[in-house]
């Protein structure tokens, strides 16, 4: 029977993707955003998908249920407070504090595992402040912990995307996090067979024009027959104008001064370079002017599906709802191919413990 999981804070399901691909099976979701909770049922359809604040939820009556039946609990608590941008609050922001939450509904389910996953500061923010009380919450319900920063690019992922994770066992040592990979992958391998298409072409689904030209592309497109999301925004005149002065490896450092913007991203007005991995890829990566998010050679930003692409989601995951919520759900994912790592250290664990018993 495969292992159970429960994914909090699931958004459109990253997490929950990477531990399918490893055999197990998720049988509850929470997330609060509606439109990205209906892209998370379209995607794992076996899966009960709680539509809620989980601060708004009897998290007795909706979770003592699943206790003693579920082996692991995934999710990543919001973070905003942790964020690089804009004024840290950190101990003083509630918004750090959804971690709480988390922790009582493992605390009710008591599983053999849980992953924690978020942004890097948790580790370090306010002196290790939250990384102590994290591990002083979780030790005194019986869990000892591994925690570390983890880079997506090192698993895969065509991608510079670091985010701590903490991994616990109930009773015993916790399996060490993945070790890095052996494999590079690049924006082109990740993208070049994709259609070449201008601002504001593309519909939702199309045939695909090319066959995949690299062995990342295989296996994305592994059983896919039609290509979804690929729709390019439409930029204006003038950010056309200026793109069109771009040339490829290059960004705004070519642009007369009276085409600078004002802006607080790096890599605005700059082009990805195709044989390297991409910047993070966040929830804007529709506009040239934030973030390095611009084609290597075409005129315009690149779409939801090169996005997706570039965090590793295979080209049968369909997104679904207007273009901001899309652009939330790939932006804000868990690389699959990352939580596949991870979920592979968990499934061995499990293996070793069957054999020992």
């Amino acid at each position: 029977m495969k292992p159970k999981v429960i994914d909090l804070f699931a958004g459109v399901g990253g997490l929950s993707l990477g531990f399918e691909s490893c055999g197990f099976d998720v049988v509850l979701a929470n997330e609060y955003d509606s439109s990205i909770a209906a892209a998370y049922k379209a995607n794992h359809k076996g899966t009960k998908m709680i539509v809620a604040d989980i601060t708004s939820l009897d998290l007795r009556k909706t979770f003592s249920v699943y206790a003693g039946k579920v082996d692991v609990i995934i999710g990543g608590p919001p973070c905003q407070g942790f964020s690089q941008k804009g004024q840290r609050k950190t101990i003083h922001d509630e918004r750090n504090f959804l971690f709480e939450y988390y922790v009582k509904v493992v605390e009710l389910v008591k599983p053999r595992y849980f992953v924690m996953e978020n942004v890097p500061n948790l580790l370090t923010a306010e002196g290790g402040y939250f990384r102590k009380e994290i591990e002083e919450l979780f030790n005194s319900i019986g869990y000892r912990l591994k925690t570390g920063v983890l880079n997506a690019s090192d698993y895969g992922v065509p991608q510079n995307r670091r985010r701590a994770v903490i991994l616990g066992k109930l009773g015993s040592e916790a399996p060490s996090l993945p070790e890095p990979q052996d494999v590079a992958v690049t924006i082109w391998d990740a993208i070049s067979d994709l259609a070449y298409l201008n601002s504001g072409e593309g519909t939702e689904e199309q045939a695909y024009r090319f066959e995949p030209q690299s062995e990342y592309q295989k296996k994305l497109r592994d059983g896919s027959t039609v290509l979804y999301n690929h729709v390019v925004t439409k930029h204006s005149a003038l950010a056309l104008q200026r793109l069109a002065m771009i040339p490829p490896n290059a960004g705004k450092e070519v642009l007369p001064e009276e085409h600078l913007t004002k802006s607080i991203y790096s890599g605005t007005w700059t082009r990805m370079r195709k044989d390297e991995i991409s910047a993070t890829i966040t929830t804007r990566f529709d506009t040239p002017s934030s973030g390095k998010f611009t084609h290597p050679f075409l005129d315009r930003a690149i779409t939801v599906r090169e996005a997706a692409r570039i965090q590793s989601f295979p080209d049968s995951f369909r997104f679904v709802g207007n273009k901001g919520s899309q652009m939330k759900q790939v932006g804000n994912a868990v690389p699959p191919l990352l939580a596949g790592a991870i979920a592979q250290v968990i499934m061995t664990d499990i293996q070793e413990g069957a054999k020992n018993v």
